[in-house]
């Protein structure tokens, strides 16, 4: 079963990617480089933006970012899968749209060992701080800088960036805000070690989400799940408040194969919940109200996303019962004040205002429509039509 579920997954990717070069979509996907004073190189990263980051009327829209390492290896596979995981196009709404970034490799010995390995002949592992550092001071200000982003940020690593992605997760400061580990290699952090950096842990790591996935490695199974569990485990119980994590094991997958499928588990752990059914909600309050768990959870504000605010608002509009399409103005009001300079949250309101014949404010929605997004030729019809009916 799982073998297919990855099959069905790669068969998803190749089918996005043919299907992305037949649209404007195909600008989204860039390789770009930047140089960095800190590691004394130029290295090169892809960027994957959104299906939304183009559209006409979309100036407004801001996305959290996603950071990929091995991104030889992971960005096709990752980018693709948020994308269908989170466009409007192809209405799975599990997550918020967001920006991905996936990094070229250079040396990834040095780049994602934290700590210094000491064999017998000479080495350059434990550049994991300075790599860190380029994240944080060089790369993550150049994308804030030249894109759309929000300060929310995700980092994904597997084997020895997973590694990197744990170190960085118990840091006492990161930029990042949750982190997906999958089979993280930790043959190198002993007992020893690992208790030598629970011990110095602080609780500020609890407000940010972690999520481990560990794969089957055959007769070395055993040593390598007792690791991940013994430090997941570890965190829990140092945790003063609830441990906002998930540990997965895949009996069917190895090292090599288990990226694909964790990846989509731990994004999906990150934001469970964000893909509420219209039909589950009971009223404004109560969205409001699951939402806010969500941003409880993540440490950082997530707003009903506003297409399914527009979705609520315009299922009561079509009610046949008054009190229900009073709440459709609710919702649309919501979506107003959530995102204030959202054309479409303004036509929306200025329409649920014109079916239950409220003229003026209806007016006065679709004219700040129109301001915020002048070339609207729906709406400048339906203000016209508003004027002739008043004439």
């Amino acid at each position: 079963m799982i073998k297919m579920i990855n099959f069905l997954i790669a068969l998803m990717a190749i089918f996005q990617v043919a299907s992305a070069q037949e649209t404007e979509d195909l600008k989204s996907d860039t390789k770009q480089s930047l140089y960095s004073d800190i590691l004394n190189e130029e290295r090169g990263y892809w960027v994957s933006l959104p299906d939304s980051y183009f559209q006409e009327g979309n100036p407004y829209k801001e996305y959290p970012l996603l950071i990929v390492l091995d991104g030889d290896s992971h960005f096709n596979t990752t980018s693709t899968m948020v994308r269908y995981m989170s466009s409007d196009r192809y209405r799975s709404w599990k997550a918020p749209e967001m920006i991905v970034v996936g990094i070229q490799n250079v040396d990834r010995r040095r780049d994602y060992t934290p700590e210094k390995i000491i064999t017998v002949r000479e080495n350059n592992s434990g550049g994991g701080e300075k790599f860190l550092q380029f994240l944080e001071e060089e790369l993550i200000p150049h994308l804030d800088q030249n894109y759309r982003t929000t300060p929310y940020r995700i980092l994904f690593g597997h084997s020895l960036s997973g590694l990197l992605a744990t170190h960085a997760y118990m840091k006492e400061e990161s930029l990042f805000h949750a982190f997906i580990a999958v089979d993280p290699s930790f043959g190198t952090w002993d007992a020893e070690t690992m208790d030598q950096k629970l011990d110095t842990l602080t609780q500020k790591p609890f407000d940010r989400y972690i999520y481990f996935a560990t794969a089957n490695w055959g007769k070395r199974n055993f040593s390598n799940r007792d690791r991940h569990l013994r430090l997941f485990e570890a965190l829990n119980s140092k945790s003063e408040k609830d441990f906002h994590a998930k540990l997965e094991y895949f009996e069917n997958e190895s090292h090599s194969s288990v990226p694909l499928i964790a990846f989509h588990n731990g994004f999906s752990a990150i934001f469970k919940g964000y893909d509420i059914s219209y039909r589950d909600v009971d009223s404004p309050s109560h969205l409001k109200n699951h939402f806010a768990e969500i941003s409880e959870r993540l440490s950082w504000e997530f707003l009903p996303p506003e297409s399914l605010v527009n979705q609520l608002g315009y299922s009561k509009l079509r009610s046949r019962e008054d009190d229900e399409k009073s709440q459709a103005i609710d919702y649309f009001i919501m979506n107003t004040k959530n995102y204030p300079e959202s054309h479409n949250a303004y036509s929306s309101l200025g329409e649920g205002y014109e079916v239950l014949g409220e003229r003026s404010q209806a007016v006065e929605n679709y004219t700040k429509s129109l301001m915020l997004y002048p070339e609207n030729v729906y709406v400048k019809n339906k203000l016209s039509d508003l004027k002739e009916e008043k004439e």
